[in-house]
């Protein structure tokens, strides 16, 4: 776990390679799916690109749509609590699958273990829990064991159960949903948890086919990463101002961005 949590802020992915040939992934006849990727408390750019596959979805005609949120919902951006709130109401639609991201699974275990807690408010779990009305300076003058016994008072049970409900991997025809990644080689049964929600060099540098078109975030790129055996869509929206999704029906792959310029206090 914390070799792991050591590697969260590991160098950007490099720029992404041009598209290789590739097999032509599809969705089943009917279907439409969107995803999006990491939101990190940016509940302005979840909003605003929500508006944008609404509108996309209209002018496209009748279809089954499915919205997959790829993780992450929390930490870094201003606004994890409002992001959370969103989400949970789109889930009650029916027609929304929402992924856990490592930074939920920080949350969620900072309950039982400080060393948890310590390297979730490092990496952008302060912002998260001042979202939850924690204030500032009683965040400054706080040891760990104070804060720990102040986070069940701070995140409601009901956030908590729903980041616990949270999936690990969706699949639509041809397309495997996942927040960071899989392990090449190992099917899809047998993928771990933690690989999941964790990994990155050992995905991001295999070349081959995976035999389906995985769809990931948690690796930050300035751009959409199009590849023949993976598309990364985390764009870093809480500190680039840019939440970028994925739009895929029969074959047909495109990109929607929600764009706001980066604030001057913006958390980095």
């Amino acid at each position: 776990m914390f070799s792991k949590l050591r590697s969260l802020f590991s160098p950007e992915s490099p720029a992404p390679r041009a598209p290789e040939p590739q097999a032509e992934y599809r969705v089943p006849a009917g279907r439409r799916v969107y995803a999006i990727g990491d939101i990190h408390g940016r509940l302005d750019l979840f909003e605003q690109v929500l508006a944008l596959i609404d509108e996309d979805d209209a002018r496209r005609g009748p279809a089954e749509t499915t919205l997959v949120l790829l993780g992450d919902l929390i930490d870094r951006g201003p606004d994890s609590r409002g992001v959370v709130e969103r989400a949970m109401e789109l889930a009650q639609t029916g027609r929304v699958r929402i992924l856990a991201g490592n930074h939920e699974e920080m949350l969620l275990d900072s309950f039982g273990n400080e060393e948890v807690l310590r390297h979730f408010l490092r990496h952008g779990g302060k912002e998260t829990l001042f979202s939850y009305g924690l204030a500032m300076e009683d965040y400054a003058k706080s040891n760990l064991p104070d804060l720990q016994e102040r986070l069940p008072t701070l995140v409601p049970q009901s956030h908590l159960d729903f980041m616990r409900r949270m999936e690990n991997q969706v699949v639509v025809g041809d397309y495997l949903f996942v927040h960071a990644g899989i392990r090449p080689g190992v099917p899809l049964a047998e993928q771990a948890v933690s690989d999941m929600r964790w990994i990155r060099r050992d995905f991001l540098d295999f070349a081959e086919d995976h035999g389906c078109m995985v769809v990931h975030g948690h690796t930050i790129t300035d751009e959409p990463a199009l590849l023949h055996n993976r598309i990364g869509i985390d764009t870093g929206a809480f500190a680039s101002g840019r939440l970028t999704a994925l739009g895929i029906e029969g074959a047909e792959r495109w990109i929607l961005s929600a764009n706001i310029a980066r604030q001057a206090n913006d958390t980095n």
